[in-house]
């Protein structure tokens, strides 16, 4: 299991009564896009035609960007889950890290199952 029952306040924002800052929270968005990013290719190559994971990462750093409002990027993280629905393996995995990154901003906790 990747997140505790008990939600660490580290990755709870401080508007929210955690201790995490907005700059910090744009930090764990880009890293977890990062991480999506580097595993992306597994999903192309198994379905080069659909673009939601990469959608998803773009959104995670468009809204760091302030370019996008976080519904619109967690829509984006949960349209590459849905990308992931149909597969196995690694492609599927590295559909989920996608939606993982676009969900960061709506809750920053999501960035560890990016990386995961």
């Amino acid at each position: 299991m990747i997140l505790s029952k008990v939600r660490d306040p580290r990755l709870v924002t401080i508007r929210r009564g955690g201790t995490l800052t907005h700059s910090d929270h744009h930090l764990l968005a880009l890293w977890a896009a990062s991480c999506a990013e580097h595993v992306l290719e597994l999903f192309e190559l198994a379905q080069p035609e659909d673009p939601r994971p990469r959608q998803a990462i773009e959104h995670a750093r468009a809204w760091v960007r302030g370019e996008v409002k976080m519904t619109q990027a967690r829509a984006a993280g949960g349209h590459a889950m849905g990308a992931a629905r149909n597969l196995r393996g690694a492609a599927r995995h590295a559909a989920y890290a996608a939606g993982q990154a676009g969900a960061v901003a709506h809750v920053a906790a999501h960035e560890l199952g990016a990386a995961a």
